[in-house]
């Protein structure tokens, strides 16, 4: 099934920002992490790297189910926006990663110095909150729906 297309809102701040947080939950309880990111916009993922030894690492093997944060920094709350995400993590392999590397290389070209563990996250429900509208101002996508907006959102 195909995805519906990304609000362009969305699209703007995925091209336009390069660190994520992103949380995980296990037994030892709930975990966050800052990672860079890249966007595949043919695949709508975003795809991190990080040593599987890790933490968040380990806990996306256990429990591929996460979710994130990407803002923009601003003390002009007028200006504020960001997305709250949830998805699944996976380790690409084969095409997928040959893909999901050239894709994270291109945008972190220095990256190539050194051995990276790529992972793939797909969203499954993104909020974005986009003061610039309006304070306050949502903008919903989810992946088994059409786009969709609030009522009185823009």
């Amino acid at each position: 099934m195909e995805q519906p297309a990304l609000h362009k809102r969305i699209r703007s701040l995925f091209r336009s920002h390069h660190l994520l947080g992103i949380a995980t939950v296990s037994e030892q309880g709930p975990w966050c992490a800052s990672c860079f990111y890249a966007w595949d916009k043919e695949n709508n993922t975003l795809i991190i790297t990080t040593d599987p030894a890790t933490r968040h690492g380990s806990e996306f093997r256990s429990n591929p189910h996460v979710a994130g944060t990407i803002a923009l920094e601003t003390k002009r709350v007028g200006c504020i926006r960001g997305v709250q995400f949830t998805g699944t993590v996976s380790e690409p392999a084969g095409d997928d990663l040959r893909r999901a590397k050239s894709i994270y290389l291109k945008r972190f070209p220095y990256a190539a110095l050194t051995e990276i563990h790529l992972w793939v996250i797909k969203p499954n429900h993104i909020k974005l909150t986009d003061n610039r509208l309006g304070f306050g101002k949502k903008i919903i996508w989810s992946s088994g729906n059409d786009f969709v907006q609030p009522p009185g959102q823009i």
